[in-house]
C-alpha cells in the first residue's frame, strides 16, 4: 500500500469472513442483474470488497433503525453500481431476500439508481455523476456542527472524477478539516466510454488529492487485507479528510467480465453466462 502508513494488524479470521461475504455479494449481484435483464455488473463487482468491508466490519448502522442520528453515513456517488449496495443491505437484514428479485421493477425499493425516498438504509439518492462528494461534505460538516461522532463514506467512480464539482468539494473538505469524511475511489480504469486514460487521464491521481490537502492511501482494492487496513487508518481523525484510491478490476470475480468495458452496463447476463459467473465466484480465489 502506498501513501499514508497504516499501523493496523488485521486478524486472518476476520479477512476470511469478509472474503466469503464478498463472494456472496458478488453472487447476489449477478443473480439480480440476470433476473432484471439489465444493470451495471462491472462496477458493482469491482467495488464488492470495499462495500463488504464497510458494511460488515466498520460502519455503525442499525437495520431496525435506519434513520438513527448517530449512524455512519454511506453515499454511493457512482449510483449505477447500486446492486452491490442492495446486496449488502439485504444481507444485513434491511430487506427480505425476495427483494433482490425486484431490481429495476416498478415499485421496487431497488431501482436502477438508489432512491432514499423509498429505500431504508439509503442515505442519499444518486443519478447524475459527480454530486456525491459534495453531499458527503455537507453531511460531514453537519456532523461537526452538531458534535456527532459519525463517519461519512463516499464511494466514487473513477470516471466521475472528470466532473469539476468533485474537486470543488475536495477543496471545501480540506478547508473545513473534515476528518470525519472518507472518500474511496473505485479505480478500475474503465468508464462507459472506454479506458479512463483515453477519455480523460487521471494520473497521477494520488498527487492530485495530496495537492488538495487530503490524506491519501493507495491500495489494491480487491485485496481484503489492504482494504481493511486502509479504512481503519483513514478512520483515525487527524485534522484532514482521507481518500482511499482503491485500484480494482472491473468485473472482478467473473472471468468474462474482468477488465472488459462492455460489462460496464447494457449487456444481458443470460442463463448460460449466469452459470459461468456463479461458478467463477464460488470457485475463484
Amino acid at each position: 500500500m502506498k501513501g499514508q502508513k497504516t499501523e493496523t494488524k488485521v486478524d486472518s479470521a476476520l479477512i476470511e469472513r469478509l472474503e466469503q461475504k464478498a463472494k456472496a455479494i458478488r453472487a447476489d449481484i449477478v443473480k439480480m442483474i440476470h433476473k432484471a435483464g439489465e444493470g451495471h455488473p462491472g462496477g458493482s463487482l469491482s467495488a464488492a470488497d470495499i462495500v463488504t468491508a464497510l458494511y460488515f466490519h466498520f460502519m455503525r448502522i442499525d437495520p431496525e433503525n435506519p434513520d438513527w442520528e448517530d449512524r455512519d453515513r454511506f453515499i454511493m456517488s457512482k449510483g449505477h453500481a447500486c446492486p452491490v449496495w442492495y446486496s449488502a443491505l439485504t444481507e444485513l437484514g434491511f430487506y427480505p431476500r425476495s427483494a433482490l428479485d425486484t431490481l429495476r421493477k416498478l415499485g421496487s425499493p431497488f431501482q436502477g439508481h438508489p432512491d432514499m425516498s423509498i429505500s431504508p438504509g439509503v442515505d442519499m439518492s444518486a443519478g447524475s455523476l459527480g454530486h456525491g462528494l459534495s453531499i458527503g461534505v455537507g453531511m460531514a460538516l453537519m456532523g461537526k456542527l452538531d458534535k456527532r461522532d459519525y463517519t461519512v463514506y463516499v464511494l466514487l467512480g473513477d470516471g466521475e472524477l472528470n466532473e469539476g464539482q468533485v474537486w470543488e468539494a475536495a477543496m471545501c473538505a480540506a478547508k473545513y478539516h473534515l476528518d470525519n469524511l472518507v472518500a474511496i475511489v473505485d479505480y478500475n480504469r474503465l468508464q462507459i466510454d472506454g479506458p479512463t486514460d483515453k477519455v480523460m487521464p487521471l494520473d497521477p491521481l494520488g498527487d492530485k488529492w495530496r495537492a488538495f490537502n487530503w490524506r491519501v492511501f493507495e491500495i489494491d482494492g480487491n485485496d481484503m487485507t489492504q482494504v481493511v487496513e486502509a479504512i481503519e487508518a483513514a478512520r483515525k481523525r487527524r485534522g484532514l479528510p482521507s481518500v482511499i484510491i482503491a485500484n480494482t478490476l472491473k468485473g472482478k470475480g467473473v472471468s468474462y467480465m474482468e477488465g472488459q468495458v462492455d460489462w460496464h452496463g447494457g449487456k444481458v447476463i443470460d442463463d448460460s453466462l449466469l452459470e459461468i459467473a456463479l461458478n467463477d465466484i464460488q470457485g475463484g480465489e
